[in-house]
């Protein structure tokens, strides 16, 4: 750091004040996602974004299953059904910026434990899924780092929270969810949860006319094989955004690496008895490509 004087020690003393911001609620994430799934439900992952908003003074609400059924959502509610813990749907706002600003809209994939459903994970996959809810934590903290910077921007979280047990009420491969959008979901494996869940919030997220809307989640383990450890997938419709992204993961050490969104995909998820299926139905190949193209279909 270069300077002299006054202005120099109140320049370090900001940059030093917004650094700590960021990395408590980067802590406070990391706690939140590793939290075991006993402990974090959909209902307790409701509970600390309340607490999150209090704490920084953002607007929350929560939605329960009887909310959720009255505007449709039915990939959320189709989900979570299998699990005596209820889902839960999440809306924090934070609304600082002019009032004629298009909102920035962060979604997060919350599902606080993944067995996989009917399709149940193999024992070498099922031990860290608790973690299945990173990107609902990365939503909750990363706004609450933006109240706490108090940026003059208008920022919508949205985070859908499920649990995904299997059980006698499972959803089961083959049913057809109605999803919130009016499109059906044809489910071939019910460990494909995650897609389906973030349709619903994709659509809901579209009420706010948004700038941007940019989804986060644990979304998928293809992306990991092909990709590795040290970085994560991004995939866009915007060459721009995609690009400003990219940069902005060079200069913090949070990688982000493109991978295809191209239309060639489409045929893949279409559904042959629903509108679209929750896997790729020709090809087992380009599983993350299938995800991200299912999702495009709602956003």
């Amino acid at each position: 750091f270069l300077g002299h004087g006054a202005h120099a020690h109140s320049a370090l003393d900001k940059a030093i004040a917004e650094g700590m911001i960021i990395g408590e609620e980067v802590n406070e994430c990391r706690k939140l996602a590793n939290m075991p799934g006993g402990d974090m439900t959909p209902d307790l992952l409701s509970r600390e974004a309340l607490q999150t908003a209090k704490r920084t003074g953002m607007k929350a609400r929560i939605f329960d299953e009887k909310k959720m059924r009255q505007l449709g959502m039915g990939a959320i509610l189709g989900v979570g059904k299998g699990s005596a813990e209820k889902p839960r749907f999440i809306i924090l706002e934070y609304l600082k910026g002019p009032k004629n600003q298009k909102p920035l809209v962060l979604v997060g994939k919350g599902v606080t434990f993944d067995t996989g459903g009917l399709n149940l994970k193999p024992d070498q996959y099922i031990y860290e899924m608790h973690m299945d809810m990173a990107g609902g934590a990365a939503v909750i903290h990363g706004i609450a780092a933006i109240a706490r910077l108090k940026l003059h921007i208008n920022v919508i979280g949205l985070v859908p929270a499920v649990e995904n047990m299997p059980s006698g009420s499972s959803y089961r491969p083959g049913d057809q969810l109605k999803s919130m959008s009016g499109k059906t979901i044809e489910i071939l494996n019910t460990d494909a949860e995650g897609r389906v869940i973030l349709a619903d919030a994709l659509t809901y997220g579209l009420r706010y006319k948004p700038d941007i809307m940019i989804d986060l989640a644990t979304l998928t383990g293809a992306a990991h094989v092909a990709l590795g450890s040290y970085c994560s997938a991004i995939f866009s419709n915007n060459e721009e955004l995609q690009n400003h992204l990219i940069e902005i993961g060079r200069t913090s050490g949070d990688y982000l690496w493109p991978l295809p969104l191209w239309d060639e995909f489409l045929p893949e998820i279409k559904g042959t008895f629903g509108d679209l299926a929750n896997t790729g139905v020709k090809d087992r190949y380009g599983g993350a490509s299938h995800g991200a193209k299912f999702l495009e279909q709602f956003a």
